[in-house]
Order: structure tokens, then sequence, then C-alpha cells
């Protein structure tokens, strides 16, 4: 059972590799697009891991730096304060506004300087400590053509350079208005300027006897190098860069400091406080630089920390132990990107890689004069299968259009070639087992499956064999009846003359009358039939029980008649019985006598035995001579196999059908029959069943 289900399914062999082939292609296809996803998942969270460390760093960093101190010190500015000028408390206790490269240093290492275009720049702030005195620093730059100093005694003040100021808080107006005084007269042009900045209270500048403030102090220093590069120091166009420092006392400040206990440094309302600062030129209400109307661009700010962060990052900052709300909180915006597949984003999520599922998180303290505050960076890798979902999304089409492909080869072949070749199968299977003769063949037709292509010229070839098969059976069924008819007409012209003989040779102890039936019963076996073959093994015999030793002695004795001398026979003592057809044993023996007699050597008889089992008799007959070549031992008894070719002088007509009745008739007796080679000859050996006496 195990054997026929496997040939049914090596049939369909081909078929099932081909179709197996192009699934595998599939699977390996859509194998491979996952295998890469996932190692470029894992590449991606690798570089993001290490894209989040540097950015936990440069944040760190950032914010250690003077710069960042600075934007911990003065957070976000409310909504609509944030183009306004206000101080900032600064990371240092104060500024040494009298030297110009400490101050210039400090102001550049806090990034406070708020620059105004090309016009110029600012920094406004306050100390940190509040020991240091209720004072407020300006600290900027400029640029202008030479400064024209404030002559010592002149009671205007509009004749020269000067700078303007003013802060608003909390209900009061402070104004002053500083000119540049020189302490350097009599410099040369290509030299540096440098002088005070004497501030005078707006109320009282151009009034006589007007005093500077006591605690205003100011100084400003021009550089003597050109911006313009192909002008001299000393031409009149010459435009220098001019830095001033000024410090302004607030006695409203001044005055907190000592009212309050304890002492509130820095002021809450900081970011309320506005300043204006304007720098005029000699004899002109027209500002070179004024804080109020010029566009500026703020200085660095914590909010500017969210441009260092990736999509989905949260950044946190929070005073070291403060129970309130944090002091600033960012999310990192998510870029525009195309839309991805939420199947392959899903897909993306569920490949497994390495610590994938380890929240990125991490906690950094930053001290400040003021006290220290947490950073708090949490990562969000979703944006890993985010980011990966958009190109995956874009490749999907290179992976479909694979598959499509695959698809399409696999229809055409199976449609163009594995269809025809199961039409051409199932018809060939089908003419194999239903054929019975010419007839039949006429309703397989395979001209529909002709084309130029292979499969096209096989069904052409086929369709002419078929054609050509047609023929040879009908001729063959032509030749069989002419053969029938010739059969009847050798047996209606050999019957009448074997009636003639049997009336005068009918007397039982009359030897020819045994040769006669057996002559009869051939003649009625082979009458009718389209074929010897047919009619043999179509033929019916009439079993008796016979003494089987009796009957070979009486065939020795009589084998003579036939032409076959020296034939022996030993036994016969004791009456052995069978079950068989006296007529057609006779036959199946000398059709082996016969066989022997062509293949001895002279002058050697050919022996009979006999051997008498319990269940079996077996007849041997023995002859000298040629062995039989061993591939023939088996297809002696075929019809048509003989070895007359082989002799010189052999009967003439024989036609290999004598040890193919013996086998016959032996299988219709219930026996067997077969040859052996032996030593000096061949041995046959005939098996009956035995019978009851």
């Amino acid at each position: 059972m195990t054997r026929l289900r496997w040939a049914g399914v090596t049939r369909f062999r081909l078929r099932i590799l081909l179709r197996a082939a192009f699934l595998l292609l599939a699977l390996a296809t859509v194998g491979l697009a996952v295998s890469v996803l996932q190692q470029e998942k894992q590449l991606s969270y690798k570089s993001y891991q290490t894209t989040f460390g540097k950015t936990r760093d440069q944040i760190a960093t950032t914010l250690r730096h003077p710069s960042g101190q600075l934007a911990l010190l003065n957070p976000p500015a409310r909504e609509g304060k944030a183009a306004q000028l206000h101080p900032m408390l600064l990371p240092y206790a104060a500024l040494d506004f009298d030297d110009q490269f400490k101050v210039q240093q400090a102001v550049a290492m806090s990034g406070c300087m708020v620059q105004y275009g090309s016009r110029g720049a600012l920094c406004v702030g306050i100390g940190n400590n509040p020991w240091a005195g209720g004072f407020i620093y300006v600290v900027g730059s400029f640029a202008s053509t030479r400064l024209v100093p404030h002559p010592h005694g002149e009671r205007m003040l509009d004749q020269a350079h000067r700078v303007a100021l003013s802060v608003a808080l909390r209900g009061q107006t402070y104004r002053w208005i500083a000119p540049f005084e020189q302490t350097t007269e009599g410099a040369p042009a290509r030299a540096g300027m440098r002088g005070r900045l004497t501030g005078f209270n707006a109320l009282d500048a151009g009034r006589p006897n007007a005093r500077p403030v006591k605690e205003f102090r100011g100084w400003i220093w021009q550089s003597p190098r050109c911006e313009q590069a192909d002008l001299a120091p000393d031409d009149g166009a010459c435009v220098r860069n001019a830095f001033f420092s000024v410090r302004l006392p607030i006695g409203v400040l001044q005055d907190a400091l000592f009212d309050q206990k304890p002492v509130l440094w820095p002021p809450t309302d900081l970011d309320q406080m506005l300043v204006r600062v304007a720098v005029l030129p000699p004899a002109s209400a027209q500002a070179l630089f004024d804080s109020a109307t010029d566009p500026a661009t703020p200085a660095f700010a914590l909010a500017d920390l969210k441009a260092l962060l990736l999509p989905g990052e949260t950044l946190r900052i929070a005073k070291q132990g403060g129970a309130g709300a944090p002091l600033l909180e960012l999310v990192g915006a998510s870029a525009p990107e195309d839309e991805s597949w939420h199947l392959l984003t899903s897909l993306i999520r569920r490949l497994p890689v390495d610590d994938y599922d380890v929240p990125l998180a991490t906690l950094d303290t930053i001290s400040t004069p003021l006290g220290s505050y947490e950073v708090r960076l949490k990562g969000d890798v979703r944006s890993v299968s985010k980011s990966l979902g958009v190109v995956a999304t874009r490749v999907s089409w290179f992976v479909g259009a694979m598959l499509l492909a695959l698809l399409l080869a696999w229809l055409v072949i199976e449609v163009g070639i594995i269809r025809r070749i199961t039409i051409l199968t199932r018809r060939a299977d089908k003419v194999a087992r239903s054929v019975k003769g010419a007839g039949d063949l006429e309703q397989f037709d395979l001209s529909d499956l002709r084309s130029e292509d292979e499969l096209g010229v096989l069904a052409s070839c086929l369709h002419d064999l078929l054609r050509r098969v047609r023929e040879d059976v009908g001729r063959e069924a032509i030749r069989a009846e002419q053969e029938r008819d010739m059969w009847h007409a050798v047996g209606h012209e050999i019957m009448s003359p074997l009636q003639s003989l049997m009336v005068l040779h009918g007397a039982e102890n009359d030897p020819s009358s045994r040769y006669i039936n057996r002559m009869q019963q051939a003649i009625r076996i082979l009458y009718g039939s389209a074929s010897p073959s047919e009619a043999f093994q179509s033929s019916t015999l009439q079993l008796e029980t016979l003494d089987i030793g009796a009957f070979l002695a009486d065939v020795a004795v009589n084998a003579p008649c036939v032409g076959i001398t020296d034939v022996r026979f030993a036994g016969g003592g004791t009456p052995v019985m069978v079950k068989a057809d006296a007529y057609s044993l006779e036959d199946v023996v000398t059709h082996v006598l016969r066989n022997a007699q062509r293949h001895r050597t002279p002058g050697t008889a050919i022996t009979i035995t006999l051997g008498a089992g319990e269940t079996a008799v077996t007849v041997t007959l023995h002859n000298q001579g040629a062995h039989i070549a061993p591939e023939l031992l088996d297809k002696i008894f075929e019809y048509g196999v003989s070895g007359q070719h082989e002799l010189s002088g052999s009967e003439e007509g024989s036609r290999g059908q004598g040890l193919f009745v013996a086998k016959i008739y032996m299988a219709k007796m219930g026996g067997t029959i077969s040859a052996e080679n032996v030593d000096g000859g061949v041995s046959f050996a005939l098996t009956l069943p035995r019978s009851a006496a």
C-alpha cells in the first residue's frame, strides 16, 4: 500500500517540485526582506543609542558652559516679553566692567550678548551675589566713525557721541545720558580711543551746573582698525568697532536688599524689568543703534535645546529638591515624513533586537551658583521603528514587484506548460489504460495541444504516433482476421482426413489411435482462434487420474514412432497417481523430448526419471549437450523464443512454440516446468500435484 501511495505521488513529482521551487523562492524573498529589516533595525537601534548618548553629553556640556548656566539662571521669558530687553542673571557675582578684556571675556563666555544685526550687540545683566550691590550691567558694542568726545565744561551734551539708557521696573523709570569723555587726548587716529561714559540724569542733562550720577560708571573703547580694509585709519569715513561697559545704579534694588529679610535674590520680577539702550551721534537724534527699534537675535535659551532632540525624545529640567513644576520640559519635534504602512511598522516592532526593551533614560545634575538642577533625558525607541517603517514602505514596492514577477512567472509556466503537460499526461495515461483496438484510438485527439514550442512539437509527434498506431492496429486486425480464416480453412481440410483415419484405426489396441486423437485435440484447440498463443491460452483441459509411471513408460517406448530415439525411462515400479490430461501431458513431454533431441550430443541418450514426494511428483528429463545461455533460461518458455538459429542442422519451421505450449499446459494442470543447466547438459523438471489412487 505504501508503494502504491508513493507511486501516485511520483507521477506528480515534477509539478510538485516546480511549485515548491516557486513557493520557496517567494518565501526566500520575504525571508530575505524580513532578515534585512531585522538587521537594519539592530543597526538603527545601535546608532540611535550612540546618538542618544551624544545628545545627552552635548546637552550636559552646554548647560555646564557659562552660556548654559546663564540659560538655567534665567527661566524662559513669558509670552510677549521675548522681544524686549531685560536684565539676565549672570553666572558671575559681578562684572569687572572697568577692564575691557575681562568684561569681553565674561560676556562672550556667558553668551548673554543679544545681536542686533550688524548695528550692534548688547548684554544686560545682574550679578548672582546680592552683596555686590543693586546694579545692572550693560555691555555692548556698535560701529561708528571716530568718536567725538564731550569737551570738559561744555553744558550741551548733544555735541558728542553719547549713550542713552533707561530702566523701567516696579512702576519707576530711570533714565541716563552718558556722553563720551576721552581720556587719551591727542592720540593719533591710527591709535584706538578710550574714555569714560559719564552718566547724567536725563532730566538734568543740559542744565547749568548739572552733576553726574555718583554711582554711574562706564567706559568705552574704540578699535584702531577700520572695518573697511581699503580705508586708512586717519580717513574720516573709517568705521571702527566701539565697545562699552556700564554699571547702572538702581535705587529700588539697593533699597530692597536692606529692607527684605531674608534677602531675596535674584529679584522675582527680573523678566519684567525693561531696559533700553541707544547710541546717538553728535548733533543728531537719529540713533546709530537702538535696542527698542532694531531687530534682535536673542541669546541662547533653554528652548534652543529642542533642536538637539530627536523625534520622541523628552528633556525635563527641574530644580533639585524642588516640588513644583519643572523649569522646562521639551519634546523633540516630529519631522514631516512620508506615511508608512501600519502593517510594516507593526512587523518591525515585533522583530527581535538586543536590549530593545531596555528604556533609554539618563539623569544629570548641573550645579550653578544658585543651586543644582536635574536634567532628565528620555529616549523614544519607537522613532526607530517609525523611521525604519518609512524606509521599509519604499523598499516594500521592490519586494512586492519581485513577488509579483515570481507569481507571473509561475502563472505563465502553470498555464502555458504545466496545464498542457497535465492534459498530455492524462490523455496518454488514458490511452495506455483503455485502448483495446483501432476504434478506441479515434477518441483521442491531441490536435488542440499543437503549437510551435517544445510541448507543441511533442503533442504533434504523439498525435502522429497515435495515427500510425491506429493504422498499425487496423492492419493487425486485418492480418488476424486473415489468419483466423486460414486456420478455419486448414482445420476444415484436416478434420475430414482425420475422421477417415479414426475409422481405419479405431481399435483400442491400435497405437496409431492415440496420435490421431492428439491431432484432433490440437485441431480443436487451434480452430477458430486468431493466433496460436491465444488458442493455447484459452484451451480447456479434461483432467483425469492416471499412473504417471506407466504413462512415462509408454511415452519412452513410443518415442521412436515420432522420430525421437534412445529415450530411457527409469522408475515405474510402484504406481504413482496424478491428476492430468493424458493427451496434453504427452504433448508437454514430447515437446521437451524434441527440444532435447535437437540439442543433445549425438550418440547420447535422453533419460527420464521420476521422483515422488508426499504432495508432488517431479519428472526430470535430461540430455547431454550444450548449456542454455543464462540470459535465456527464463525466456525459452515465451512464445516465439527459439534457439534454432544456433544449430546448423535443425529442423525448418520451428516457431519457438513447443516450450510455450508446455508451460501453458502444465499451468492448466496445476504444475510447473523449469530448465536448469547441469554438469554435461540440461535438465527439464516437470512438477505435478500428486493424487490419491
